[in-house]
């Protein structure tokens, strides 16, 4: 079984890519984030010619998360439980598999602008929700798997140029606290669990030829259970979609589990 997580940064723009991608690449589910549509602009036939049915959480111009999976999705969530929020950042989804139910948690984690902004403080206070939430969801869903964009590099060998941009956004302190609180509640990163080439990352700055020069971050994440922790058997970044003509500025992360 594979699971994919993808910031397509417009689905609109996008979708012949995201379809072209799982023809070639035909993961179990695929999350998705930054569809800047609303929910009754969502491609569902499209998508369900493909052979996935959708689960949508959208939001015009901005955010937007959604589970494609071939499986159906049930006991879903949207939002962080118990965080007021406007904006349609979290899905959350129960996909049954042949092994057992899995919980699948997507989320379009805050940006956060700046150290020091409001955005800033928007961000922490949306990670400590985040965590208290998870926290019961584990215990719910002992098969959980967290992925998407977190905005967030776990450590320096996530950055082009650690040093340069030392305590700015996706590199402070606090960020990477919250980060490892995450870790704490008992997730594993499952891309660090495999030996991996130097300079992994999985988004590139659409300016100063950022993706041909590899001056990247490594934030976009999939985060598993200890109860999922001995299936994983491999954890890759799909760099090739960044090559696309008019590509997201970010590469599909893709998880494949043993025997799920």
């Amino acid at each position: 079984m594979k699971i994919a997580t993808w910031n397509i940064n417009s689905l609109t723009v996008r979708l012949p890519q995201v379809l072209d991608w799982l023809a070639a690449n035909p993961v179990d589910v695929l999350c998705l984030q930054e569809l800047k549509l609303s929910d009754d602009k969502f491609p569902l036939q499209a998508l369900a010619d493909a052979g996935y049915q959708s689960a949508v959480f959208g939001q015009k111009t901005y955010n937007g998360v959604a589970i494609l999976s071939r499986s159906p999705a049930r006991n879903i969530v949207k939002n962080i439980v118990g965080f007021t929020d406007e904006q349609s950042r979290v899905i959350a989804a129960t996909i049954d598999m042949p092994a057992g139910e899995l919980r699948v948690v997507n989320g379009y984690f805050v940006n956060g602008q700046a150290p020091g902004s409001e955005k800033f403080e928007y961000k922490m206070r949306w990670l400590t929700g985040l965590r208290d939430w998870l926290r019961d969801e584990l215990a719910a869903h002992p098969h959980l798997v967290l992925l998407g964009d977190f905005n967030i590099t776990f450590d320096d060998r996530d950055s082009y140029d650690p040093v340069a941009l030392h305590e700015t956004i996706h590199h402070t302190s606090e960020e990477r606290q919250h980060f490892q609180a995450l870790i704490d509640l008992g997730l594993t990163d499952a891309f660090r669990m495999f030996d991996q080439p130097e300079k992994s990352y999985s988004w590139w700055d659409y300016r100063e030829m950022a993706f041909r020069r590899n001056r990247g971050l490594r934030i976009d994440h999939i985060l598993v259970s200890e109860a999922l922790k001995t299936q994983v058997a491999s954890c890759v970044i799909d760099k090739l979609p960044r090559k696309n003509e008019r590509p997201s500025d970010h590469a599909p992360v893709v998880v494949e589990f043993k025997t799920l």
